[in-house]
């Protein structure tokens, strides 16, 4: 008799890459949007009615001024995951493993520092100063209403008092949503807890290494070389 062969284990399903969060600033994408219509409306139309070096000296400042719009209000991003920050910034894509991060500050800009002491600066999420202070009036309205109510609550808390022993009080405080926060200040909470909880992890350790945006920098430099050529020319 012949033994059966031994069967082989069913291959297991790879697991589900966690995907990385992703933070952009939706004001300054709308504002390169309308930067760019409006470049590319006045430059086609310098192209097509223009005179003489007019059309040239429209090309050369497009190709100026269109990569440097892309870079500072489409290309910034922060692509948050597991095991590292990606920080796409105008001009360079900085990647950190959570292990070589030492803190994330947020003061005028939010910025990341790492164990060496470098910094960089999150483009992508912008402080706005103007949205710190409607979250701290926020703070001081719903801080004024629950005290408001928390009065109203202890004038009636002796006709219910019996009541109030039964079902937690209505003399308690209220249940608080926690403190009002500016947008970009929730994400940089976001990334502090991330930082925290994947700082030890083995796969968090690495290198960082930083890399410049050249598809940004080399047409930037070159339309720049064209204006100058044709206004000197001129």
């Amino acid at each position: 008799m012949t033994s059966p062969e031994p069967q082989s284990p069913a291959p297991q399903p790879p697991e589900p890459e966690s995907k990385d969060r992703v933070y952009r600033s939706v004001p300054a994408i709308a504002g390169g949007v309308l930067l760019l219509a409006i470049t590319g409306w006045l430059g086609i139309d310098a192209v097509i009615s223009g005179e003489g070096r007019t059309p040239w000296l429209a090309l050369a400042v497009m190709l100026l001024v269109v990569p440097l719009v892309a870079a500072f209000t489409l290309r910034p991003a922060v692509y948050a995951g597991d095991d590292r920050l990606r920080i796409r910034n105008p001009f360079r894509l900085v990647v950190v493993p959570w292990g070589q991060v030492a803190s994330l500050r947020s003061s005028y800009s939010n910025e990341v520092l790492t164990e060496s002491g470098a910094k960089y600066q999150l483009w992508a999420v912008p402080v706005s100063l103007r949205a710190r202070k409607k979250a701290a009036r926020r703070e001081m309205r719903a801080t004024a209403q629950a005290r408001r109510e928390m009065g109203r609550d202890e004038g009636r808390g002796s006709a219910l008092g019996m009541r109030a022993g039964l079902d937690g009080g209505l003399g308690g405080e209220p249940v608080s949503e926690g403190p009002a926060r500016a947008e970009t200040d929730r994400i940089m909470d976001e990334l502090r807890g991330l930082q925290e909880a994947r700082h030890q992890a083995e796969s968090a350790r690495g290198e960082v290494t930083v890399r410049w945006a050249y598809e940004v920098l080399a047409p930037a430099v070159a339309g720049a070389v064209l204006v100058l050529i044709l206004v000197v020319v001129g």
